[in-house]
């Protein structure tokens, strides 16, 4: 065992002899619910993609353009997703000490913020139809927006689920709903229905996902009253403000692309934007959704955290760090196969765009950590920070084309998180050394399949066929990071995946 490994087995012995720490039983049933949990979400994740692209693909056949161009229009409702919600969900989940009544009045203000976003948007209904010039736009807004109603309406008991763990019953009702809404879709759209396929296929995903959990997790109104709900709204403000700040600088730099360089240059750069993000999506957002109802239960045991970060931290690595940085690597004939040679000016940008989500994929646990100790203001200001930062960034670098933009991640993104880390890292009394370590695994095999898959790329002729070069370097860098993981971290790899499965066949 390398001198890594024994570092790793300090830490576990650490975090086994914490004197909060929870009865072995006890964390081996909590080990297991979020095993099942992440099992659970990739399932539901998956069906819903399947079942959502299938029939995407399908309606195009029987929609035109300019009725997805109407429903895209529908956009500038953007702003009312954050005001329906306001951050209540996450207080309700992560703030343990709300008393029933207190819960009561935060149920009550989600519906009525619910009910509040649907009157601003039937209210301005006609007035953005008039701005578009678009009169049929009026009455698709305000039936889209009915869907603000029952999202209100259920982020207590949504909230309450996933604080107690319901992450099945959860799971199962995305994927239920994502199928029922795609056949809604779909049948319309066979019959002539035209853009209210989209409108209405959409609302019944809303509909049919809501609607059960207010069924299986009933709650109770009350009288909201300022002094019981500041504080909960106070922290369900700041996450959504970090939200917002999140979703804003992270279309930064598509903004700069389109106002700086054009619509054709924003069309290159966005697509190579969306291949680079496939990984992270498909792999971390899965982690994400369900880690948080687990930090908050252990939250008062660091060794238990930072045993949940190192873990899971390792996991997402060993996936996503070879699929990112394996697509720049291939990135060209990755393009050329898949889009044609009239997108071959995404590939500059989808090289360093993959290397900057490699990083982004790490780096998302983090918010959570800190939100499940209290952490929003600084969540929120980080965010903010980094709003400030990107932008410029993504200016300056847009005087070297889209390939000098997506620069603007990898040079300025890294220093804004760094005080994330640090935060963590103070919070949870983890140690740099150990959280790298945690990596090394995924950083050695990424690192020789990099080196390998370059020699190679060298080796084969560029006249060659793309698809000749791409399976060539495929193979060759899947030979060469499954092989430094056997060769280097053998017994990491296999204590990992025992691991997931004695939780998979633990009894609770």
């Amino acid at each position: 065992m390398d001198t890594g490994d024994n570092l790793v087995v300090k830490c576990e012995m650490e975090a086994e002899t914490t004197a909060s720490k929870p009865p072995m039983s006890a964390t081996r049933k909590l080990d297991r619910s979020l095993f099942d949990s992440i099992a659970w979400n990739t399932v539901s994740d998956w069906t819903s993609q399947i079942c959502t692209w299938a029939a995407f693909l399908i309606v195009l056949r029987f929609v035109g353009p300019a009725d997805f161009g109407i429903v895209a229009m529908t956009v500038v409702l953007m702003p009312l997703t954050y005001t329906s919600s306001f951050g209540i969900g996450r207080a309700v989940l992560m703030l343990r000490d709300l008393t029933d009544d207190q819960i009561a009045q935060l149920n009550t203000l989600g519906l009525l913020l619910g009910l509040g976003s649907f009157a601003i948007a039937a209210a301005l209904a006609q007035p953005i139809a008039w701005f578009f010039k678009t009169p049929r736009l009026a009455s698709i807004i305000v039936v889209s927006s009915i869907g603000f109603i029952f999202v209100g309406a259920q982020l207590v008991s949504n909230a309450i689920m996933a604080k107690n763990m319901r992450f099945r019953t959860l799971s199962l009702l995305n994927g239920v709903s994502a199928v029922v809404g795609a056949a809604v879709q779909l049948s319309l759209a066979w019959t002539g229905w035209g853009y209210w396929a989209l409108v209405v296929g959409q609302l019944t995903v809303t509909v049919v996902r809501s609607a059960p959990v207010l069924w299986l997790q009933p709650r109770a109104h009350a009288i909201p009253h300022w002094v019981s709900v500041k504080r909960p709204l106070a922290f369900g403000g700041h996450v959504v403000v970090s939200l917002l700040a999140s979703d804003v600088y992270e279309s930064l730099d598509n903004l700069t692309a389109g106002r700086v360089l054009g619509p054709a240059a924003l069309g290159l750069y966005g697509i190579a934007w969306t291949l680079a993000h496939v990984p992270v999506e498909k792999v971390t957002t899965i982690v994400t959704t369900v880690i948080a109802s687990y930090l908050v239960a252990v939250r008062d045991d660091p060794g238990a955290v930072r045993r949940y970060l190192r873990n899971l931290t390792q996991g997402i690595a060993l996936l996503t760090l070879p699929a990112c940085v394996g697509l720049g690597l291939v990135a060209r004939e990755f393009v050329l196969i898949v889009l044609g040679p009239k997108w071959e000016s995404a590939v500059g940008p989808l090289q360093v765009l993959s290397v900057a989500a490699a990083f982004r994929s790490l780096v998302a646990l983090l918010p959570k950590v800190l939100w499940a100790f209290g952490e929003a203001r600084f969540v929120m200001w980080n965010s903010l920070a980094m709003l400030l930062v990107l932008g410029p960034a993504f200016y300056v670098g847009s005087h070297w084309g889209i390939t000098g933009i997506a620069w603007g991640w990898v040079v300025a993104y890294p220093w804004v998180v760094l005080f994330l880390y640090r935060e963590v890292f103070a919070k949870i009394e983890m140690g740099v050394a150990e959280y790298i370590e945690s990596l090394r695994p995924a950083l050695e095999g990424t690192i020789v399949m990099v080196f390998a898959v370059g020699c190679v790329g060298y080796a084969i002729p560029s006249n060659d066929s793309a698809l000749l070069r791409m399976g060539v370097k495929v193979t060759v860098g899947a030979v060469a990071y499954a092989g430094t993981l056997m060769l280097r971290h053998r017994q990491r790899v296999f204590a990992l995946a025992e691991f997931a499965r004695s939780f998979r066949g633990s009894q609770p």
